[in-house]
């Protein structure tokens, strides 16, 4: 059994991050293409979760559940293993382009946590059984939360959710060393987004991407399903922002408010694709979505690189020789209209120039898979 509505939830997934990357290039951003300072969550923010969601819910199909009557064998386990540290590598090579200096690499990032939180989760499915799955699920938001909480950092105390101060940055710190952690966006290699620690409560993203997905096969394509969906979905966001009441909803620590409440989000567009794909079999307009989400590690490797490119070369010499990105978007293809609207659009026409490659691939039959 093969959703196509999974397919195209991943690339939408897709479509998504690579508009909010390109926006994110400009020197002035439309707020909701912007991540969260901190506390909150807009539209940026819901795409990395979107990610290990599909993830978990691959597995479903593509990772065998625990059975007693068949343990795991070693080739199940060097797959697993295999896929995992391709990803990892995949995202060092990405942090390093394309300047690789070893010393000071940065160590973790969205690949590296997809990896980790792939195999953790992968080991967990295959050796327990459903309800225990459900049950670590839970300890681990929990014990995160109260950990995050009640354990105290040398120098700053306990419950700082402060870049710097609290307990995930400290444990990063610590095993990662400061010269292997995010420079950028105020951190000063004092903690990273994608640290060590706050990458366990992720594990429960792309847990909850498996349990929709096992749900969804054995129930009938009918709107009744999608209808499970979306109070299971409304379920999620309620519960998640109440609890971001008390330990706040903050992307950069995936906190456990964060996860139920971009689970909600994951849940209701799920919801409307399995509804429009599977149920009334309108398939047309998911087409293009369905070829980046086949070719989903492709995409994201490429346009990162493209990225990379486009801010680290420049047109011209001298120190004020504008970036490559800088020169096309808003001198060659946008200079007709203000910043924000220049990367707005630079980033909607990157994002035809990746449908169009893809759906090429697609055509093809040319697929990418690890």
């Amino acid at each position: 059994m093969r959703l196509t509505s999974l397919d195209v939830f991943r690339g939408i997934a897709i479509a998504s991050m690579i508009l909010v990357n390109n926006a994110s290039l400009g020197e002035q951003v439309y707020p909701f293409l912007d991540h969260a300072d901190w506390q909150g969550c807009t539209f940026a923010d819901l795409v990395f979760p979107f990610f290990l969601f599909i993830v978990g819910a691959a597995m479903s199909f593509s990772v065998p559940a625990y059975n007693p009557a068949q343990p795991p064998t070693k080739s199940i386990y060097g797959r697993i293993l295999r896929r995992s540290a391709i990803l990892f590598a995949l995202g060092l090579f990405l942090n390093g382009f394309w300047n690789y200096d070893f010393s000071t690499i940065r160590i973790m990032g969205v690949l590296q946590r997809i990896s980790v939180a792939y195999l953790l989760a992968a080991l967990a499915i295959i050796n327990l059984p459903r309800k225990w799955l459900w049950a670590i699920a839970g300890i681990i938001l929990i014990g995160y939360w109260g950990a995050m909480s009640a354990i105290p950092v040398p120098e700053y105390g306990a419950g700082i959710l402060t870049r710097e101060g609290n307990l995930g940055a400290y444990i990063d710190r610590l095993i990662i060393t400061t010269t292997h952690l995010y420079k950028g966006d105020n951190f000063r290699s004092l903690g990273d987004p994608e640290g060590l620690f706050s990458t366990l409560p992720a594990v429960v993203t792309v847990l909850s991407g498996y349990f929709s997905a096992q749900w969804l096969r054995v129930q009938p394509i009918q709107s009744r399903t999608s209808l499970g969906l979306v109070l299971f979905g409304i379920g999620c966001l309620g519960t998640g922002w109440l609890w971001g009441l008390e330990f706040p909803i903050i992307k950069k620590l995936w906190t456990s408010s964060y996860v139920l409440f971009t689970t909600g989000w994951c849940l209701l567009l799920l919801a409307a694709c399995y509804e429009l794909i599977e149920v009334r079999n309108y398939r047309r307009w998911g087409k293009p979505f369905e070829a980046m989400g086949l070719n989903a590690i492709f995409a994201f490797v490429a346009s990162v690189l493209l990225i990379k490119i486009l801010v680290k070369t420049h047109i011209g010499t001298g120190e004020a020789a504008p970036t490559t990105y800088t020169w096309l978007s808003q001198q060659i293809l946008f200079f007709w209209t203000s910043p924000i609207n220049a990367s707005w659009l630079f980033a909607i026409a990157t994002l035809l120039f990746w449908m169009a490659i893809l759906y090429i691939m697609y055509r093809q039959r040319w697929f990418w898979k690890l």
